[in-house]
C-alpha cells in the first residue's frame, strides 16, 4: 500500500511516522518552499488521548526521547486584572502534557520523505481505484490513499467536499515568546491563566525543558536531531472581534491594549522574539455532511479546525492520525478493504471532531465576547 499525504503539520507528519512504522510507504507533500519556511514553535498542551496518539504513531525506540522533552502541565486557570490580582476562576485546573510544537515537529519529520514546494492543483481517481495528486510545479504522484492534511484551506477539501467551508469567527490573536528568564518568575502564578483587561484577554504558559531538546536527542536517538531550544513564555493576546489594529506590528497591537498594566506583563511583551510574533485569525471548519465513500479522505484542521480557546486542535488531528493508521494497517494485512478502512475511519472521526468544534466554540465567548459562533 502506498499513501499520499498532503500537509507537513503534527497530524499528516504523525500519520506517515506511523504508516512508515508499519512498513507501509507513506510519502509527505507540503506547499510551503521549505520545512522551515514558517515558524512553528509554540507549546502546546497535549490531552491523554492526544499523548498517547502521538507516542503510538512513533518508533519505541524514541519513546524516552519524547519523554524527556515535555513537562507536565498544571494550572489553576485562575482570572487576573491586569495588576495580577485574583479575580475570578476559569473551572477545574488544567493538567497535560507540554509540548513544543517546532520540537515535536522536528522529531516527527524525522526519516520521512517530504516533497516541498509541491502545491496541490487537483486529483483524479482512476480506473484501478488509485488516486492521482497534481501539483504545480512537480510531477503527479500516484497512491492508494490520498490524505488531505493541509489545514484550514485545505486543497484537498476543496476538491472533495467543496461545500465545507472555514468560518470567520472575527476573532482575532497575536501570539508570540519570550525567553524565559529570571526577570519573570513573578508571573508563575498568571501561566495557564486568563488576564483580562480593556476588553482583551492575554494568555501565558510557561514551556520547560525536562532536558533540552538537542542535548537530549544527542543522549538519547543520535538518529533525530532536535532545535536548540531554551524554556520560553508563549503568550496569546485575543482581541475583540473585528477590532482594528491600524497596521501595527504584532508586538505593538498587543502593547496598545497594554496601557497602565504590570510592568512585568509589559515587559514579556516588549522582550520577545519579533520574528516569533503573529497575527492570525481564529477560523473554524465544522464537519458537515459526509462526502462520497473513496480513496481520498481528511485529517485535522481540512475537515474539523477548532478555536484555539478549546486547546484541542492539535489533540484532536494527532488523534486523527493514530486512528487512520490503525484502520489503514488492518487494511494492509488484509483484515479489511481499504475503503472499507477509511470509512470506518471518517464515520469516528466526524463525530469526535464536530464535537471538539462544538467545544471550542462554546468556550470562546468567555475569551471574546461578541464572536460570530453560527
Amino acid at each position: 500500500m502506498r499513501v499520499s499525504v498532503v500537509g507537513a503539520g503534527l497530524g499528516g507528519l504523525a500519520l506517515a511516522q506511523g504508516l512508515r512504522g508499519a512498513g507501509i510507504e507513506a510519502d509527505v507533500f507540503e506547499r510551503d518552499p521549505g520545512i522551515a519556511a514558517r515558524f512553528q514553535g509554540y507549546r502546546l498542551v497535549l490531552n491523554p488521548i492526544g499523548f498517547r496518539a502521538v507516542r503510538d504513531c512513533l518508533p519505541t525506540r524514541w519513546h524516552a526521547l519524547l519523554d524527556e522533552i515535555v513537562m507536565d502541565a498544571s494550572a489553576e486557570q485562575l482570572i487576573l486584572d491586569p495588576q495580577l490580582n485574583e479575580i475570578g476562576r476559569l473551572g477545574a485546573g488544567r493538567t497535560g502534557i507540554v509540548v513544543d510544537r517546532q520540537v515535536l515537529r522536528h522529531l516527527l519529520l524525522t526519516g520521512l520523505t517530504v516533497h516541498t514546494d509541491a502545491a496541490l492543483t487537483g486529483y483524479d481517481v482512476l480506473a484501478d481505484g488509485k488516486v492521482r495528486a497534481r501539483f504545480a510545479r512537480r510531477d503527479p504522484a500516484t497512491a492508494d490513499l490520498l490524505v488531505g492534511a493541509d489545514g484550514v484551506t485545505s486543497a484537498v477539501r476543496g476538491v472533495l467536499s467543496p461545500q465545507t467551508t472555514p468560518t470567520d469567527t472575527g476573532v482575532r490573536f497575536v501570539i508570540g515568546r519570550t525567553p524565559l528568564t529570571d526577570e519573570f518568575a513573578g508571573l508563575s502564578k498568571a501561566y495557564g491563566s486568563k488576564i483580562t483587561g480593556d476588553g482583551v484577554s492575554l494568555l501565558l504558559g510557561a514551556m520547560r525543558f525536562r532536558t533540552p531538546p538537542k542535548q537530549a536527542a544527542e543522549q538519547l536517538a543520535p538518529d533525530v536531531t532536535l532545535p536548540d531550544i531554551v524554556d520560553y513564555v508563549r503568550w496569546a493576546m485575543i482581541l475583540p472581534p473585528n477590532g482594528s489594529l491600524r497596521d501595527l506590528t504584532a508586538q505593538d497591537a498587543v502593547l496598545s491594549r497594554m496601557e497602565g498594566w504590570h510592568p512585568q506583563l509589559r515587559a514579556l511583551i516588549e522582550q520577545a522574539d519579533p520574528d516569533n510574533s503573529t497575527l492570525l485569525s481564529i477560523r473554524v471548519v465544522k464537519p458537515g455532511e459526509r462526502w462520497a465513500s473513496g480513496p481520498v479522505t481528511l485529517l485535522g484542521d481540512a475537515i474539523h479546525a477548532t478555536s484555539p480557546t478549546g486547546g484541542n486542535g492539535a489533540n484532536t488531528a494527532l488523534r486523527d492520525a493514530d486512528l487512520l493508521r490503525r484502520c489503514l494497517i488492518e487494511a494492509d494485512e488484509g483484515r479489511q478493504g481499504l475503503l472499507g478502512s477509511v470509512d470506518d475511519y471518517e464515520r469516528k472521526m466526524f463525530e469526535y471532531g464536530a464535537e471538539a468544534v462544538r467545544s471550542s466554540l462554546d468556550k470562546l465567548p468567555a475569551f471574546a465576547p461578541g464572536a460570530k459562533l453560527s
